[in-house]
């Protein structure tokens, strides 16, 4: 069901996945039982694989997806749900928030996160509110989210500076790299078999291609954080 679809009038369709047959029952009674009949239960299913299948015949509009199960698992399930012909919204249904679940699930199409401890009204509103069209994270969820990117910009800096040092030719590389660890030109020259002209030379050309200078070259090294060599 997409925005334009929301109706008063017509229950919102929702699956429940979770392989604890206890949580389906349960979240099935606080679906029914305190949405005032804006939302009808078509079907319960304890694992990925046959609730893709399920989801394919019956088409819900939101389903309500476990994240840990044995064979497939809700990041698996959620990314064939999205990819059906008439995908429903996905949110991840979680007890516990496994570190890049959030990230991963995200990635994977689901729409939003409703925690099994939540109270009814706020399960309520999180499944009338991904109709809407508004992404449903609850504050562990987005605790979580904040802290997974980051934790991943220092990565993604890291990739960055190494790009830039590989996009170098190999002999003004090695330079840029001694120059970073504090040689002079002319111990740069000796280390490379070099001479100190041909050393500034590459360093030179080494800065054209980056537009730094040398000090910005030795934080561009630092922030590589190259495996140490031989």
């Amino acid at each position: 069901m997409h925005v334009s679809e929301v109706n008063q009038n017509v229950p919102i369709r929702v699956s429940v996945i979770d392989d604890d047959p206890m949580i389906c029952q349960a979240m099935s009674l606080i679906l029914t039982d305190y949405s005032s009949g804006r939302i009808h239960v078509v079907s319960t299913s304890t694992d990925g694989a046959s609730a893709v299948e399920r989801a394919r015949d019956e088409h819900p509009d939101v389903v309500l997806m476990d994240i840990a199960m044995p064979g497939m698992d809700g990041i698996k399930s959620t990314r064939a749900m999205r990819a059906l012909a008439r995908p429903p919204h996905v949110l991840m249904l979680t007890s516990l928030s496994p570190s890049n679940t959030v990230e991963r699930a995200v990635e994977a199409g689901a729409e939003g996160f409703i925690s099994k401890t939540d109270a009814p009204e706020d399960i309520i509103r999180r499944v009338l509110g991904v109709c809407l069209g508004n992404p449903q994270f609850n504050a562990a969820s987005q605790r979580q989210l904040i802290g997974d990117l980051s934790s991943q910009r220092p990565r993604s800096r890291r990739d960055e500076a190494r790009a830039m040092l590989d996009a170098l030719p190999e002999r003004e590389r090695e330079a840029v790299i001694l120059a970073a660890e504090g040689y002079t030109n002319a111990e740069i020259a000796a280390r490379m078999f070099i001479s100190e002209r041909t050393a500034k030379a590459h360093l030179s050309s080494a800065s054209d291609k980056l537009s730094m200078g040398r000090v910005q070259m030795a934080r561009l090294v630092e922030r590589a954080d190259l495996p140490a060599r031989l």
